[in-house]
């Protein structure tokens, strides 16, 4: 899904492809050495209207807030660009992936990397790797649990052949074996009968299912991610002269920590999903 030398050839295939342009084209550098933008000296940034939290805050990707603001504006300081020279554009999901030239320089908007989508796109490197996360009902004994131990005599569910099961089975390692469903509508279900007491989903689905979903459901907390997890990188259309620009940036995010800092920030404080240990 995200080996180096897959990402590496990307790099090297928008570089020969900006090479190889004709004339008329948008080269990688503008002839002042600043990167070549849809608006030069803006960076324009596609995401979804509405944009909910813990991702974006009210609504707004231009508050800095959320934790996919939060990267936005920190990769756009690595390119080299003030927060006042940021433009937002709205962009539905299926826009974004969508193939096709873009109303955007780059998007960010939960998208999971994956061989079939870099078919058609550019993907940055992962600026956050899924966790995963027990999600329970108030009441029951697993929503006050702070620890993993505290879950292990309870009755766990997850989906059938998700990385879900697999985190659930070898972090939790519960008494008893964790009750396997087709699919997370029938978890949920058993989680609202009572035949479970808590479920294991990815964090983006935990935190939709506590807010929309489930009425008294509770985010109990994060577990490991997995040796597999899903990733979510940065869209940009194919062969974009700044696919290698915005890689590097992601990659400098990880390497100083940043990423580390504001998926604390957004994703374990703010959202309510302390990691269980």
């Amino acid at each position: 899904m995200r080996p180096s030398r897959v990402l590496a050839l990307a790099a090297l295939s928008a570089r020969a492809l900006a090479a190889c342009a004709p004339a008329d084209e948008t080269p990688a550098e503008a002839a002042d050495g600043t990167l070549a933008t849809v608006t030069a000296g803006k960076l324009t940034i596609g995401t979804s209207d509405p944009g909910y939290g813990p991702w974006i805050i009210d609504n707004d990707p231009s508050n800095g807030e959320g934790f996919e603001s939060a990267v936005a504006y920190a990769v756009a300081a690595e390119l080299g660009f003030d927060a006042a020279d940021v433009v937002w554009t709205p962009a539905s999901f299926e826009q974004i992936i969508a193939p096709g030239a873009k109303s955007f320089d780059f998007a960010i908007n939960q998208v999971s990397i994956s061989d079939e989508r870099r078919a058609n796109l550019d993907l940055s490197p992962s600026y956050y790797d899924t966790a995963q996360a027990v999600v329970a009902l108030e009441g029951n004994p697993a929503a006050k649990a702070t620890t993993v131990a505290e879950l292990a005599g309870l009755r766990i569910g997850a989906m059938v052949g998700t990385t879900s099961l697999t985190v659930a089975a070898d972090a939790i390692a519960p008494t008893t074996d964790v009750a396997v469903f087709n699919d997370n509508d029938q978890a949920k279900q058993a989680l609202s009968a009572g035949l479970v007491d808590a479920i294991v989903v990815d964090l983006p689905t935990a935190l939709y299912i506590t807010s929309a979903e489930l009425e008294d459901g509770v985010l109990v907390g994060q577990l490991p991610a997995g040796d597999d997890p899903d990733q979510f990188g940065l869209v940009l259309d194919q062969g974009s002269s700044l696919t290698s620009a915005v890689s590097a940036a992601v990659d400098a995010l990880r390497a100083d920590g940043t990423l580390a800092k504001l998926e604390a920030e957004w994703l374990t404080d703010a959202a309510g999903a302390p990691v269980l240990r």
